[in-house]
């Protein structure tokens, strides 16, 4: 009997797949990946890389600092893994040069199905990549990164958490940051009702639900 293929699977091109080891293992990701909610398969681009010494870079040509990642080995590893499994969903290259990825976007990519993020390293991307790949670009913010693995790492988290039955309250994604009303998150509070002079609104003690609703929403920052 074939195993149900989870409602969102994400594949990851990375020179570094050992990064993502305690990030897929703990907190909410970790208990998507264990409910079968999510499947994340990491991928090494050396693997697909030719010779001795398996190179994925190289200076660039004109000159300039750093090296540059080798078009052969990424669009070799892109085809072959977009190829591992059906549908083979969209290709993401995660560059600075993209669309900023916002909560809308998550939502978008958590409804897909599928899809395949590409980690840069070095001073980027043979443009040779871009150009036979035709991949979607996608940036996190405005500063500088190592590499494209903490990018990738945000994106999942911020996707895999707007699966259905990955949070435990159904709520939960609905009524937080950036949720449908567009609105911040509101004050939480918790026990003690007293802390060093400073209490907890009467409101959220009441059991008035509709008061506190109303509460909450003049209180979104």
């Amino acid at each position: 009997m074939t195993p149900a293929q989870p409602p969102l699977r994400i594949d990851v091109l990375t020179l570094f797949p050992g990064l993502f080891a305690g990030f897929l293992s703990e907190s909410i990701v970790g208990r998507a990946l264990a409910k079968g909610l999510v499947a994340v398969h990491t991928w090494d681009m050396r693997d697909w890389a030719e010779g001795r010494h398996k190179q994925v870079d190289d200076r660039p040509f004109g000159g300039g600092p750093g090296m540059v990642l080798m078009a052969p080995p990424v669009v070799a590893a892109a085809e072959a893994v977009l190829a591992a499994a059906e549908p083979p969903g969209g290709l993401i290259v995660l560059s600075p040069q993209g669309p900023r990825f916002d909560q809308a976007k998550a939502a978008e990519l958590a409804g897909r199905g599928r899809f395949t993020l590409v980690c840069g390293r070095y001073e980027g991307f043979d443009e040779r990549i871009i150009e036979i790949l035709r991949p979607e670009l996608l940036s996190v913010g405005d500063f500088v990164l190592s590499g494209g693995e903490p990018a990738a790492m945000v994106v999942i988290d911020a996707v895999a958490r707007l699966v259905p039955g990955v949070l435990g309250d159904a709520e939960s994604a609905l009524d937080e940051s950036f949720g449908p009303d567009g609105g911040l998150e509101y004050p939480h509070y918790t026990r003690p009702r007293e802390y060093r002079g400073l209490t907890v609104p009467e409101v959220l003690l009441g059991g008035d639900h509709a008061a506190i609703a109303r509460w909450r929403r003049e209180h979104r920052r």
